[in-house]
Protein backbone atom coordinates (compact mmCIF):
# COMPACT_ATOMS: atom_id res chain seq x y z
CA UNK A 1 0.00 0.00 0.00
CA UNK A 2 1.42 3.67 -1.02
CA UNK A 3 0.60 6.00 1.75
CA UNK A 4 -1.96 8.69 0.87
CA UNK A 5 -0.12 11.16 1.96
CA UNK A 6 -1.80 14.42 0.93
CA UNK A 7 -5.18 13.44 2.26
CA UNK A 8 -3.63 12.16 5.30
CA UNK A 9 -1.21 14.43 6.80
CA UNK A 10 -3.91 17.52 5.76
CA UNK A 11 -6.59 15.05 8.22
CA UNK A 12 -4.14 15.60 11.25
CA UNK A 13 -4.50 18.77 11.38
CA UNK A 14 -8.70 17.84 11.34
CA UNK A 15 -8.96 14.96 13.23
CA UNK A 16 -10.66 15.48 16.67
CA UNK A 17 -11.61 12.77 19.27
CA UNK A 18 -15.66 12.61 19.92
CA UNK A 19 -17.86 10.65 21.87
CA UNK A 20 -21.16 11.76 21.48
CA UNK A 21 -22.61 10.46 18.14
CA UNK A 22 -25.76 10.60 15.94
CA UNK A 23 -27.16 7.16 15.25
CA UNK A 24 -27.61 7.82 11.54
CA UNK A 25 -26.13 5.29 9.67
CA UNK A 26 -22.48 5.32 7.75
CA UNK A 27 -22.84 5.27 3.83
CA UNK A 28 -22.00 2.36 2.01
CA UNK A 29 -19.55 3.48 -0.06
CA UNK A 30 -17.71 4.69 2.88
CA UNK A 31 -17.52 1.79 5.17
CA UNK A 32 -16.35 0.16 1.34
CA UNK A 33 -13.45 2.42 1.52
CA UNK A 34 -12.98 2.15 4.97
CA UNK A 35 -12.63 -2.03 4.49
CA UNK A 36 -10.88 -0.89 1.50
CA UNK A 37 -8.25 0.85 3.82
CA UNK A 38 -8.33 -2.12 6.63
CA UNK A 39 -7.23 -5.15 4.19
CA UNK A 40 -4.40 -3.20 2.76
CA UNK A 41 -2.89 -1.84 6.20
CA UNK A 42 -3.41 -5.56 7.61
CA UNK A 43 -1.43 -7.29 4.16
CA UNK A 44 1.87 -4.99 4.92
CA UNK A 45 1.35 -4.63 8.63
CA UNK A 46 2.29 -7.82 9.98
CA UNK A 47 1.41 -8.44 13.34
CA UNK A 48 -1.61 -5.96 13.75
CA UNK A 49 -4.97 -5.84 12.32
CA UNK A 50 -8.08 -3.82 11.87
CA UNK A 51 -11.73 -4.74 11.64
CA UNK A 52 -14.65 -2.62 11.07
CA UNK A 53 -17.65 -4.19 12.76
CA UNK A 54 -20.74 -2.27 11.11
CA UNK A 55 -23.03 -2.96 14.13
CA UNK A 56 -24.23 -1.48 17.23
CA UNK A 57 -21.56 -0.86 19.36
CA UNK A 58 -23.68 -0.35 22.69
CA UNK A 59 -22.58 -3.50 24.53
CA UNK A 60 -18.69 -2.78 23.63
CA UNK A 61 -18.51 0.75 24.79
CA UNK A 62 -21.41 0.00 27.79
CA UNK A 63 -20.35 1.44 31.10
CA UNK A 64 -17.34 2.81 30.05
CA UNK A 65 -16.37 5.87 32.56
CA UNK A 66 -12.82 7.13 33.95
CA UNK A 67 -11.01 8.97 31.55
CA UNK A 68 -12.80 8.66 28.67
CA UNK A 69 -16.54 9.41 29.27
CA UNK A 70 -19.06 7.47 27.90
CA UNK A 71 -19.44 7.30 24.26
CA UNK A 72 -22.89 7.48 23.12
CA UNK A 73 -24.68 6.89 19.75
CA UNK A 74 -22.79 5.27 17.23
CA UNK A 75 -23.39 3.26 14.41
CA UNK A 76 -20.45 0.74 14.31
CA UNK A 77 -16.81 0.54 15.42
CA UNK A 78 -13.12 -0.62 14.51
CA UNK A 79 -11.57 -3.04 15.95
CA UNK A 80 -7.54 -3.15 16.42
CA UNK A 81 -6.11 -6.49 17.21
CA UNK A 82 -2.69 -7.39 18.26
CA UNK A 83 -0.50 -11.21 17.54
CA UNK A 84 0.89 -11.04 21.14
CA UNK A 85 3.67 -12.93 20.05
CA UNK A 86 4.91 -10.09 17.63
CA UNK A 87 7.54 -8.15 19.74
CA UNK A 88 6.44 -5.02 18.12
CA UNK A 89 2.95 -5.68 18.61
CA UNK A 90 1.56 -2.11 20.41
CA UNK A 91 3.49 0.15 17.83
CA UNK A 92 2.22 -1.74 14.87
CA UNK A 93 -0.81 -1.41 16.16
CA UNK A 94 -0.95 1.73 17.03
CA UNK A 95 0.79 2.67 13.21
CA UNK A 96 -2.20 0.75 11.35
CA UNK A 97 -5.31 2.11 13.96
CA UNK A 98 -4.46 5.93 12.83
CA UNK A 99 -3.62 5.72 9.12
CA UNK A 100 -7.83 3.85 9.76
CA UNK A 101 -8.87 6.78 11.38
CA UNK A 102 -7.68 9.18 9.36
CA UNK A 103 -8.89 7.64 6.32
CA UNK A 104 -12.43 7.69 8.69
CA UNK A 105 -11.18 11.60 9.31
CA UNK A 106 -10.86 12.13 4.79
CA UNK A 107 -14.79 10.37 5.06
CA UNK A 108 -16.21 12.77 7.43
CA UNK A 109 -16.16 10.39 9.74
CA UNK A 110 -15.66 11.21 13.60
CA UNK A 111 -13.64 8.46 15.63
CA UNK A 112 -12.02 8.43 19.26
CA UNK A 113 -9.42 6.01 20.30
CA UNK A 114 -10.29 3.99 23.53
CA UNK A 115 -7.65 1.75 24.83
CA UNK A 116 -8.72 0.98 28.74
CA UNK A 117 -12.40 1.30 28.67
CA UNK A 118 -14.64 -0.98 26.05
CA UNK A 119 -15.41 -4.68 26.91
CA UNK A 120 -12.98 -6.80 24.40
CA UNK A 121 -15.21 -9.55 25.52
CA UNK A 122 -17.99 -7.94 23.58
CA UNK A 123 -16.01 -7.18 20.46
CA UNK A 124 -15.03 -11.16 20.82
CA UNK A 125 -18.41 -12.11 20.20
CA UNK A 126 -18.62 -10.04 16.76
CA UNK A 127 -15.48 -10.94 14.60
CA UNK A 128 -13.03 -14.13 15.39
CA UNK A 129 -10.10 -13.57 17.47
CA UNK A 130 -7.22 -15.87 17.48
CA UNK A 131 -5.60 -17.19 20.97
CA UNK A 132 -2.69 -15.23 20.04
CA UNK A 133 -4.44 -12.11 19.52
CA UNK A 134 -5.68 -9.51 21.69
CA UNK A 135 -7.49 -6.73 21.39
CA UNK A 136 -5.80 -3.80 22.06
CA UNK A 137 -8.20 -0.49 21.38
CA UNK A 138 -11.50 0.36 19.25
CA UNK A 139 -12.35 3.37 18.13
CA UNK A 140 -16.09 4.37 17.56
CA UNK A 141 -17.18 5.58 14.25
CA UNK A 142 -20.05 7.54 13.11
CA UNK A 143 -21.73 11.08 12.18
CA UNK A 144 -21.28 14.17 15.37
CA UNK A 145 -22.95 17.27 15.91
CA UNK A 146 -21.11 20.24 14.22
CA UNK A 147 -21.52 21.64 18.64
CA UNK A 148 -19.38 19.43 21.22
CA UNK A 149 -21.82 18.27 23.94
CA UNK A 150 -21.48 19.32 27.47
CA UNK A 151 -19.78 15.97 28.19
CA UNK A 152 -17.74 16.22 25.08
CA UNK A 153 -16.31 19.64 26.47
CA UNK A 154 -15.92 18.35 30.31
CA UNK A 155 -13.54 14.99 28.89
CA UNK A 156 -12.15 17.65 26.67
CA UNK A 157 -11.17 19.65 29.47
CA UNK A 158 -10.05 16.65 31.87
CA UNK A 159 -7.68 15.37 29.33
CA UNK A 160 -6.48 18.83 28.16
CA UNK A 161 -6.91 17.97 24.45
CA UNK A 162 -6.19 20.92 22.86
CA UNK A 163 -3.09 21.30 24.79
CA UNK A 164 0.39 19.69 23.46
CA UNK A 165 3.47 20.38 24.81
CA UNK A 166 6.23 22.43 23.13
CA UNK A 167 8.47 20.64 20.48
CA UNK A 168 11.38 21.66 22.47
CA UNK A 169 10.18 19.34 25.39
CA UNK A 170 9.83 17.28 23.16
CA UNK A 171 13.46 16.73 21.63
CA UNK A 172 15.83 14.69 24.00
CA UNK A 173 19.35 16.54 22.36
CA UNK A 174 18.84 19.30 19.47
CA UNK A 175 17.34 22.39 19.53
CA UNK A 176 14.54 22.71 17.68
CA UNK A 177 15.79 25.91 15.54
CA UNK A 178 19.00 23.50 14.56
CA UNK A 179 16.39 21.06 12.54
CA UNK A 180 15.91 20.71 8.82
CA UNK A 181 12.74 22.10 7.28
CA UNK A 182 11.76 18.11 6.79
CA UNK A 183 12.62 17.42 10.36
CA UNK A 184 10.22 20.28 11.24
CA UNK A 185 7.50 19.36 9.35
CA UNK A 186 7.84 15.40 10.56
CA UNK A 187 7.83 16.18 13.69
CA UNK A 188 5.28 18.91 14.22
CA UNK A 189 2.67 16.48 12.51
CA UNK A 190 4.53 13.53 15.84
CA UNK A 191 3.66 15.86 18.20
CA UNK A 192 -0.10 16.66 17.48
CA UNK A 193 -0.36 13.01 17.10
CA UNK A 194 -3.20 11.67 19.83
CA UNK A 195 -2.31 9.50 23.16
CA UNK A 196 -4.01 8.43 25.71
CA UNK A 197 -4.99 11.26 28.71
CA UNK A 198 -3.17 13.25 26.23
CA UNK A 199 0.17 11.96 27.88
CA UNK A 200 2.30 12.56 24.83
CA UNK A 201 4.88 9.68 25.49
CA UNK A 202 7.38 10.02 22.59
CA UNK A 203 10.23 12.00 22.52
CA UNK A 204 12.35 12.46 19.61
CA UNK A 205 16.46 12.49 18.64
CA UNK A 206 17.73 14.14 15.49
CA UNK A 207 20.92 13.41 13.09
CA UNK A 208 21.39 14.56 10.28
CA UNK A 209 19.45 11.72 8.37
CA UNK A 210 17.18 10.59 10.87
CA UNK A 211 14.50 10.96 14.04
CA UNK A 212 14.44 8.31 16.78
CA UNK A 213 11.49 7.84 18.59
CA UNK A 214 11.64 6.90 22.60
CA UNK A 215 9.41 6.66 25.43
CA UNK A 216 9.63 9.52 28.04
CA UNK A 217 9.54 6.69 30.61
CA UNK A 218 9.30 2.75 30.25
CA UNK A 219 6.32 2.51 32.74
CA UNK A 220 2.92 2.55 31.01
CA UNK A 221 0.08 4.51 32.63
CA UNK A 222 -3.29 3.33 33.71
CA UNK A 223 -2.61 0.29 31.97
CA UNK A 224 -2.18 1.81 28.50
CA UNK A 225 0.78 1.07 26.27
CA UNK A 226 2.45 3.71 25.51
CA UNK A 227 4.01 1.87 22.80
CA UNK A 228 0.56 2.11 20.55
CA UNK A 229 0.46 5.94 21.18
CA UNK A 230 4.20 5.99 20.13
CA UNK A 231 2.67 3.95 16.92
CA UNK A 232 0.26 6.58 16.31
CA UNK A 233 3.20 9.39 16.12
CA UNK A 234 5.22 7.34 13.93
CA UNK A 235 2.45 7.44 11.38
CA UNK A 236 1.84 11.63 11.58
CA UNK A 237 5.95 11.21 11.79
CA UNK A 238 5.95 9.76 8.57
CA UNK A 239 3.28 11.39 7.10
CA UNK A 240 4.96 14.55 7.44
CA UNK A 241 8.40 13.88 6.68
CA UNK A 242 7.14 12.35 3.10
CA UNK A 243 4.53 15.72 2.69
CA UNK A 244 7.90 17.48 2.75
CA UNK A 245 9.03 15.43 0.36
CA UNK A 246 11.77 12.77 2.30
CA UNK A 247 10.74 9.38 1.93
CA UNK A 248 12.49 6.86 4.39
CA UNK A 249 11.98 3.58 6.88
CA UNK A 250 11.49 2.42 10.14
CA UNK A 251 13.92 0.37 12.34
CA UNK A 252 12.19 -0.97 15.43
CA UNK A 253 14.41 -0.77 18.95
CA UNK A 254 14.58 -2.05 22.51
CA UNK A 255 13.32 -0.15 25.30
CA UNK A 256 13.29 2.91 25.51
CA UNK A 257 13.98 3.43 22.04
CA UNK A 258 10.75 2.53 20.13
CA UNK A 259 11.88 3.39 16.29
CA UNK A 260 13.87 5.12 13.89
CA UNK A 261 13.21 6.55 11.03
CA UNK A 262 15.92 6.97 7.89
CA UNK A 263 15.92 9.01 5.19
Amino acid sequence: MILPVQRWYKAIFVRKSRRSFLSDNIPHDSLIQLEKVCTELNSIILGARAVVVNQNPQEVFKGIVGSYGSITGAPAYVAFIGDMNDPNVQEKTGYLGEGVILEATVLDLATCWVGGFFKPEAVAEQIKIDNNEKILSVTPIGYVKQEYSFQEKLMSGMVSSKKRKDLNNLLLKQPSQNLKDWQKTALEAARLAPSAINRQPWRFSVGDEEIKVSLDTSKDTKGLSKRLDCGIAMLHLELGAMYAGIEGSWEYLKDPDVAIYKK
